[in-house]
């Protein structure tokens, strides 16, 4: 499963110009799109894709609650959504389906079906990681060979590769921490990514700020882009989010710009387990 999507990615990015020196040329990849039950009737499947299209999105990570609406999107435009599976059925279930053993039933029925890159975005903290539902979402990582997109604190994501030493991460939002706390928890695993989803202190217009830029320089390899659609309003700033992206992106070095813009997804999706 993960060979095949990984397969589509490299093909349509390999396929792209080399990063040029105008913003707009900048290749983007989003990390974090959510197409949840309520946006379905606002934003139609072919509306969605046509929005990614039109922000320049040449591939886009997609979690749904319910699984169904990353599925749309998917059977809609193959080339540009790696799916990855929400365990949320519906929303309200961000707390709840750490204590509700039907939520793994429901996770090992989408995989027996569907292709996956991941399993996530999930909501966990701390202890969280320990419990019996958490356990066995990892256990079907490394069955099935997938990434965890975890929405968790420092603490879950040591206790995640504590259980799983091989696990491959990425780390939503990156924990919501500052750039030294990102930096304590990166140096320790290989295998973790950051995504920078609804985050602005970074970046001021096309100005990076100066501690992220030398945790960017510090760790090329491990951060990408995230717009995080996680209620419809969200919808219409992916491409305000590509575009301020693009703006900042453009003044670091080339090669550092095109692996956050694009290259470090591919890595995470390319990356195998096995190795």
């Amino acid at each position: 499963m993960i060979r095949q999507i990984s397969t589509f990615f490299a093909i349509g990015l390999l396929s792209l110009s080399p990063l040029g020196s105008q913003a707009q040329e900048l290749t983007i990849a989003d990390a974090h799109i959510h197409y949840s039950h309520d946006a379905w009737d606002i934003f139609p499947p072919a509306r969605a894709i046509e929005i990614l299209r039109d922000a320049n999105i040449r591939k886009a990570f997609v979690s749904s609650s319910s699984d169904d609406g990353t599925q749309m999107l998917y059977e809609e435009a193959p080339d540009l959504i790696v799916p990855v599976l929400r365990p949320y059925r519906r929303r309200g279930e961000t707390r709840s389906w750490l204590h509700d053993p039907t939520v793994l039933d429901h996770v090992r029925s989408r995989l027996e079906v569907n292709e996956y890159a991941g399993i996530g975005e999930f909501h966990a903290y701390g202890e969280d990681i320990n419990g019996d539902v958490m356990q066995g979402i990892i256990a079907l990582a490394r069955q099935y060979d997938l990434f965890l997109h975890a929405h968790s604190d420092a603490e879950a994501v040591h206790l995640i590769f504590k259980h799983f030493p091989e696990a491959r991460v990425l780390w939503a939002h990156s924990g919501f921490d500052s750039p030294d706390e990102i930096r304590a928890v990166l140096e320790q695993y290989d295998t973790l990514w950051a995504d920078l989803a609804f985050r602005s202190d970074h970046a001021s217009g096309s100005a990076v700020d100066e501690d992220w830029q030398k945790l960017f320089e510090d760790f090329p390899d491990r951060f990408m882009l995230g717009t995080d659609t996680y209620t419809p309003e969200r919808w219409p700033y992916i491409a305000a989010n590509a575009d301020w992206s693009r703006e900042w992106l453009a003044t670091l070095p080339p090669e550092l710009a095109a692996n956050i813009g694009h290259r470090n997804a591919e890595a995470l999706l390319t990356a195998s387990n096995s190795q």
